[in-house]
């Protein structure tokens, strides 16, 4: 009698131990919260103020290590990977594959957040910039299923959030390079909805989001100069003089719309 009330009380013992054992795997601490979002905030800066991308992606990866699955951390990821791969130098062979690769990591995270959240518009936006990317790293007119990618997904992005300007602004852009070829070799693409009536549409619906932001205006000015509306053309160069620095190029893009100014004085 003894030895069977031993064994029920050690069998109750051992029951009571592995359910204590396995409380931390059923009930995970989650992630630190407060922590993701100063990650963020300061990955931010980096990106935005100070324009340093390699600390910024550094930041992310961080938060990330706290959040594998935060669509916020991964989208930003994403934008941190094609800002590094515009600046990378890309003469050489190898220099160019690492370029690529990098325009490929964009890709990678930005499909992990369309993954995470697949109501996020900022995602798609995302996906959209990173396959745009590759495919004029490619060769456009050997990436036709990167750009009706790069289409569909800035469609999905504004349908997802009409006020999200990195979406008409990279519609704009696409209808802009694929209508440099004529529609009647497009056509047979499935390219033929390109033009530069909707190129200008979208960047001016970019604009209207965002004014302040230079690249929108000098892209939307180039189209309108396509079109030889040289002076709504420069009225976006004009606006640009007075512009704040949002962006690690806007100094570039500042030369280049007085180029632009000179090049249509007197049309």
């Amino acid at each position: 009698m003894k030895t069977t009330v031993r064994s029920r009380s050690a069998f109750i013992l051992s029951s009571c131990l592995l359910v204590v054992c396995s409380i931390p795997l059923a009930f995970a601490a989650p992630p630190d919260s407060s922590r993701v979002e100063q990650l963020l905030a300061q990955g931010d800066r980096y990106a935005e103020q100070t324009f340093d991308n390699r600390k910024a992606l550094e930041s992310y990866q961080a938060a990330l290590a706290l959040d594998t699955t935060n669509y916020e951390v991964l989208w930003r990821i994403s934008r941190a990977y094609v800002d590094i791969g515009e600046h990378q130098p890309a003469k050489s062979d190898q220099e160019k594959n690492d370029q690529l690769q990098t325009y490929e990591k964009s890709l990678e995270f930005a499909n992990r957040a369309v993954t995470a959240n697949p109501g996020g518009s900022m995602g798609y936006a995302r996906r959209a910039i990173a396959n745009g990317r590759i495919a004029l790293f490619k060769g456009v007119w050997e990436s036709l299923d990167l750009v009706k990618q790069t289409k569909a997904d800035c469609e999905k992005a504004i349908s997802l959030d009409p006020t999200n300007a990195s979406a008409y602004y990279v519609l704009g852009r696409t209808h802009m390079k694929v209508s440099e070829k004529p529609k009647i070799i497009r056509w047979p693409l499935g390219l033929s909805w390109a033009n530069l009536d909707d190129a200008v549409k979208n960047y001016e619906k970019a604009i209207s989001l965002r004014p302040d932001f230079i690249m929108y205006r000098i892209d939307c000015a180039r189209a309108y100069i396509e079109l030889e509306e040289y002076g709504k053309a420069r009225v976006h160069l004009d606006a640009i003089k007075t512009l704040p620095t949002l962006d690690e190029d806007d100094g570039q893009f500042r030369k280049e719309a007085q180029e632009l100014l000179d090049e249509i004085k007197g049309k």
